[in-house]
């Protein structure tokens, strides 16, 4: 099983960037997906998830109403929706799939090698 992510890059605070965790060899929706980040000298942090029922949610406090998790099953894809981004957005965003949900990093079997997104001004 593999895990990418795409999409990440700079952008301006107030902009918007969608990430996109994308499988092989997993069909995402039989799992629960899971968002986390890492900024520069601090510990990775849960951001949010997906269950694999496909419409459960749930998000950090610091993100709710500004980004959205959805999943894209034709491409098998789970898609990381970002808005009014803000500088301390900035990180390396991984994205994480297995059958447990939660935001415990250890529920989670596969993780990706994780894509920067930078937040200027």
């Amino acid at each position: 099983v593999q895990l990418v992510e795409t999409g990440g890059g700079l952008v301006q605070a107030g902009g918007s960037l969608t990430l996109s965790c994308a499988a092989s060899g997993l069909t995402l929706t039989t799992a629960s997906v899971a968002w986390y980040r890492q900024a520069p000298g601090k510990d990775r942090e849960y951001v949010g998830a997906i269950h694999r029922n496909g419409y459960s949610t749930h998000y950090v406090d610091s993100v709710k109403g500004r980004f959205t998790i959805s999943r894209d099953r034709a491409e098998n894809t789970v898609n990381l929706q970002m808005k009014s981004l803000k500088p301390e957005d900035t990180a390396v965003y991984y994205c994480a799939a297995g059958r447990a949900y939660g935001r415990s990093e250890g529920l989670y079997d596969y993780w990706g090698q994780g894509t920067q997104v930078t937040v200027w001004g």
